[in-house]
């Protein structure tokens, strides 16, 4: 018996981008330029970035259908991702990329067979993990990034969305 297959995490995937996107639509876009320091990404670029994150799984699992990390040109990938958060969008556009693409990915996750998700890929160093843990891998570091937009929200003065607590 599986308790969290392929339509569990499909469902969880499009939950959490319905609520990347509540917290896109609270900030307000003269805040998105914002960053909590120098160094990191800004509001808008922060969106992007995750908007864009599925594209990484559709490149490894799809396209390359790679059977091994190792030697895996992340550089190359964290420079692909950098170059569309540069890109200057509106806050109507970011909100519609993180749908579209949210959808995209959902989608794109129904139709994998189980087959292909209980594939097992070498990561760098030793070690393995089936592609089904890899997507959920990349819908928890849209977690994470929401989690940092919350804390942004905070700096903003904005009461986040889930919390209630003023």
């Amino acid at each position: 018996m599986s308790l969290y297959g392929v339509r569990q995490l499909a469902d969880s995937m499009r939950a959490v981008r319905q609520n990347t996107m509540l917290i896109a639509g609270d900030i307000p876009e003269s805040k998105y330029p914002f960053r909590a320091t120098p160094e990191t990404r800004s509001v808008a670029e922060t969106l992007v970035h995750i908007a864009w994150l599925w594209t990484s799984d559709r490149l490894m699992h799809e396209e390359r259908h790679l059977d091994s990390l190792e030697g895996f040109d992340f550089p190359a990938l964290l420079a692909m991702s950098a170059a569309e958060e540069r890109v200057v969008r509106s806050k109507a556009e970011i909100i519609e990329l993180l749908r579209v693409e949210g959808e995209r990915a959902v989608r794109w996750v129904e139709g994998l067979p189980d087959a292909i998700l209980s594939e097992r890929v070498l990561l760098p160093g030793g070690g393995s993990v089936t592609r089904f843990e890899m997507l959920l891998a990349t819908k928890e570091h849209e977690l994470q990034h929401r989690a940092q937009l919350t804390v942004i929200d905070r700096l903003l003065g904005i009461v986040p969305r889930f919390t209630g607590l003023a």
